[in-house]
């Protein structure tokens, strides 16, 4: 993202100083160092847990300096204490629609690789193994979208185009946008994957998200169900998918985990033909662009005495 974030820094000039790396770190001693005075941080793949957020913000009595964070993402609740930052006067500002088409489009990558196993297929003709397999037909099917904002809808007009029937959890739907889609709208989550065949989960996670996905309905998801997600684990109830998974009844792809990197000891490793990528959905160069340009607009709108895109 380095030239992305280049490209926009001019909406800085005469707003403030920009101290930038390009080279990669996750060591918090040096974020910290080379954070030293910032008002204002821009934080994309670091977490900033609570001993940090104290040095950074002196909630510990310390030196603080920061008081405005302008997180590169939609989930930002999994990354920094937003009450905390909440309570503390420190402004945590995050970004929206960047990204609807490219984990749109990730969400189809994981799906056809579940339906036509491609991957698998490609690696067996190299080997010499002519057999093939029976694919998973996609038109015709439902598919049950667990969260209806700007990625649903996206997954939901992708689905259209595949001859899909397309339910959504009807919690604080856009009934417009629902209409204009064609979608199903089904009050009760857990009926929602009882009646699909393919459930894709995409809600952000906030504070009234988080666990909201409970084992009682991924209990209901029958034998032969397809389920995705490239939201967020944490929307999940802790454990709750694993478990589900480990039945061995429904095939899964996932870009998100409970911890990342994916320990090489996780069991969700031993679910059998599941699909797995490294929170990859969002990143392509559309996406970049996206994503720098509201960063550092957050940043400049905190200067400027704005309220752009404040999370907490």
């Amino acid at each position: 993202m380095i030239e992305p974030f280049r490209t926009n820094l001019p909406l800085l000039r005469d707003v403030a100083r920009v101290r930038m790396y390009t080279d990669c770190t996750m060591d918090e001693e040096t974020i910290l160092t080379r954070s030293a005075d910032a008002d204002a941080v821009m934080v994309i793949g670091f977490h900033v847990p609570d001993a940090m957020l104290d040095r950074f913000c002196g909630f510990d009595g310390g030196p603080g300096h920061v008081r405005c964070f302008a997180f590169g993402g939609t989930g930002v609740a999994s990354y920094i204490d937003l009450a905390r930052t909440r309570e503390h006067g420190v402004r945590v500002c995050n970004i929206v629609h960047y990204g609807d088409h490219a984990v749109a489009e990730h969400t189809f990558a994981l799906l056809l690789e579940l339906a036509r196993e491609v991957g698998r297929l490609n690696a067996e003709v190299r080997a010499g193994d002519w057999t093939g397999a029976d694919g998973y037909a996609l038109h015709g099917k439902t598919i049950g979208l667990v969260g209806f904002g700007g990625i649903g809808q996206a997954v939901a007009r992708i689905a259209n185009g595949f001859g899909m029937k397309v339910a959504v959890w009807n919690s604080h739907v856009d009934p417009m946008a629902a209409a204009g889609l064609g979608v199903d709208l089904i009050d009760d989550m857990g009926d929602l994957m009882e009646r699909s065949d393919i459930v894709s989960l995409h809600l952000p996670l906030l504070a009234e998200t988080a666990g909201i996905v409970t084992i009682r309905e991924l209990d209901q998801m029958r034998p032969g169900t397809l389920f995705l997600n490239t939201a967020r684990a944490e929307i999940v109830e802790p454990g709750a998918l694993t478990a589900r998974l480990l039945r061995g009844d429904v095939r899964a792809a996932l870009d998100v985990y409970e911890r990342e990197p994916l320990p090489l000891d996780d069991p969700l490793r031993r679910v059998p033909g599941i699909v797995l990528t490294p929170h990859v959905a969002w990143r392509n160069d559309e996406a970049y662009v996206g994503l720098t340009r509201q960063v550092v607009q957050s940043i400049r709108s905190f200067f400027a005495g704005g309220d752009f895109n404040v999370a907490n």
